[in-house]
């Protein structure tokens, strides 16, 4: 029935869950895939689409290493918006909106071809623990499954509790049983665990609404993708979102149901996402706002359904149905489902290790929103992470770990291990302050490599990396080179209102003016040819603009990374005594001692930590 012993057990197969399951078999690591409901491979469970801001840069980052959001998000795909454009390229954020059935279809599909990765229809109700160390799971039919080691990426479904209103009942989704037991076990053997709350708005039938009455948001004119690789193609096609406010009248009617509001009358005790409140939190805490916006987003490409983006709730039906009615547009909707608000166990993540293995038990790691994260794509990285992590322990290598100059992959798990999280965390821009190197269009320079020598991303993959590399920076040596006389480059000059010339210049000194587009460049002679005869696609001459553009920044900000970077050198020894440095604040210590930071960098981000902190821990290790 099963392999006697496997290398890595994955429990539950959400975006963590998949993704775990793809990198630790890819690495060559016989893998167990085990969850509730092989039918729900990675359900969109919430918003039926892929990236948005900072979330974007981290599905690239996954498809550079080789996991497959990025791919499945391109198949998938109804619509692609590169978010931020009018900004600098630090910001630009890449999203797609989902076809929400294609897109778990397309993941089952892409799991099932891939090699080492057997499957199995279960919950685990329990994890086998031996002197500290994970040896397998068991099943709630008594199975004992055992493994090297397992990740557990348990989604909302360790005790989950829906809240409708003033109903509640036990379920990890709408129509989906919770998951019991797995939390008595690590409490038992150490662990200390909270809860967390998310909520979801009401699904309707997109044949009820009246779009006439509202804000038409088409894709890009000009797609693009997520995926480096040459599996995807831009859409060809693309179906559009729709926007409408709420108002005074719809706000009046949310109010007339908070008395039986879980969030306000007590039924609901944990903390939800600050940044995605749902809408009756919204008119509470915003009540100067006279209306708020709701994007209707369709959930495929022939379905009716629709999510109504804004409007998260967890008010009594009649309640959510009443309201919705008074929006624009919403005049005669029918519901297909309401929304609800759910409850769920998850484990501070400063009991682990930037591996994402616990701290108290060995060969245990834990992904997703068991360590207080919230979005698909924060669950997505950490489980390619740890599978990453699982797989390398049982093969005995050394382990991978992403630094947050390099990735915001890097930053989200630092932020956690290091901060750790009492409200569902999501990834901004502005937590990385490395952003302007943390590019959405380089996250293949930064990351194949790395990926490809423990074994993940395919000689492919790296391949085209390194050609999109080598002529892009040629490209950009070209530019360097290249003369333009005030003659020619003039008219273009005085046509942007840009100073003109009087004397000979290189391109990349004219090009690096703000002012001044690939396009313009393209008109001075040698440049067209140039990209010609080394047939440079729209990637390669993107990544050359950014590198002249924006040279300046780039390197001013490595160069700050290289003397933090000096920090992460200094290693902390394992189970440090902090008691011993009298002369650290006594918060300090309690800290370090909580947190166990592996490294002086690790040390300087705790919160409470101060740089006299700091100093006294480099002069007590002798630095």
């Amino acid at each position: 029935m099963f392999e006697k012993q496997y290398d890595v057990i994955v429990v539950g197969a959400g975006h963590a869950g998949s993704e775990a399951a793809a990198a630790a078999a890819n690495m060559g690591s016989k893998t167990l895939l085990i969850t509730m409901n092989l039918q729900n491979i990675a359900q969109m469970s919430c918003n039926p689409a892929m990236g948005g801001i900072a979330k974007g840069q981290i599905v690239r980052e996954i498809d550079a290493m080789g996991g497959y959001s990025g791919i499945v998000s391109d198949t998938s795909a109804i619509q692609f918006k590169m978010l931020n454009k009018s900004k600098g390229p630090a910001m630009w954020s890449p999203r797609v909106q989902s076809d929400r059935m294609r897109f778990a279809e397309d993941w089952r599909l892409k799991l099932e071809q891939t090699p080492n990765l057997d499957f199995y229809q279960e919950m685990v109700a329990g994890l086998i623990i031996k002197n500290e160390k994970i040896v397998g799971v068991r099943t709630s039919l008594g199975l004992e499954i055992f493994g090297k080691s397992v990740v557990c990426t348990n989604g909302t479904f360790l005790n989950g509790l829906i809240h409708i209103g003033d109903k509640q009942f036990g379920g990890g989704r709408a129509g989906e049983r919770a998951a019991t037991g797995i939390t008595k076990d690590l409490i038992e053997v150490g662990f200390e665990a909270g809860r967390m709350k998310t909520g979801t708005p009401p699904r309707v039938d997109g044949r009820s609404l009246d779009y006439s009455k509202m804000v038409e948001q088409p894709g890009d004119e000009i797609p693009g993708k997520f995926s480096y690789s040459d599996e995807t193609r831009p859409l060809s096609k693309q179906r559009s979102c729709h926007m409408t406010y709420t108002s005074n009248e719809v706000h009046e009617i949310l109010k007339e149901g908070f008395d039986r509001s879980p969030m306000f009358n007590g039924r609901i005790k944990s903390i939800g996402p600050r940044y995605c409140p749902s809408i009756e939190d919204k008119i509470n805490r915003f009540a100067d706002k006279d209306r708020h916006q709701l994007f209707v987003e369709p959930e495929g490409w022939n379905t009716v359904e629709v999510y109504v983006n804004g409007f998260s709730t967890s008010l009594p039906e009649d309640v959510q149905f009443k309201a919705l009615s008074s929006v624009a547009g919403f005049e005669n909707v029918k519901f297909f489902r309401p929304g609800y608000a759910i409850e769920y166990d998850y484990f501070p993540p400063t009991q682990l290790k930037h591996t994402l293995e616990t701290k108290l038990v060995e060969g245990l790691y834990f992904a997703g929103q068991i360590n207080g994260t919230t979005g698909y794509e924060e669950a997505a990285c950490q489980g390619m992470m740890a599978g990453i992590n699982a797989a390398l322990k049982v093969q005995e290598k050394d382990e991978f770990i992403l630094k947050r100059n390099e990735a915001y992959i890097g930053v989200l798990i630092d932020d956690l291990i290091t901060k750790g999280t009492e409200e569902p965390y999501r990834m901004f821009t502005s937590r990385a302050e490395y952003r302007t190197l943390l590019r959405q269009d380089n996250a293949d320079f930064r990351l194949t490599e790395k990926s490809y020598n423990i074994g993940l991303a395919s000689e492919e993959r790296m391949r085209k990396m390194e050609d999109k590399k080598e002529k892009s920076f040629k490209f950009v040596q070209f530019l360097k080179d290249l003369s333009v006389v005030p003659e020619e480059a003039n008219p273009v000059l005085e046509k942007r209102k840009s100073s003109p010339m009087k004397q000979s210049d290189k391109v990349f000194k004219v090009f690096s003016r703000p002012q001044i587009t690939m396009e313009d460049v393209k008109q001075f002679s040698g440049v067209e040819e140039f990209i010609s005869e080394n047939s440079l696609d729209q990637e390669m001459i993107e990544q050359t603009e950014i590198q002249v553009k924006y040279s300046g920044y780039i390197e001013k900000e490595k160069n700050n990374a290289d003397k933090l970077n000096r920090l992460e050198d200094v290693k902390i020894p394992n189970n440090f005594d902090y008691s011993k440095i009298k002369s650290m604040s006594y918060e300090a210590r309690e800290k370090l001692k909580k947190v166990q930071p592996a490294t002086v960098s690790q040390a300087s981000r705790i919160s409470g930590v101060s740089p006299n902190d700091v100093s006294v821990l480099l002069v007590y290790m002798g630095r």
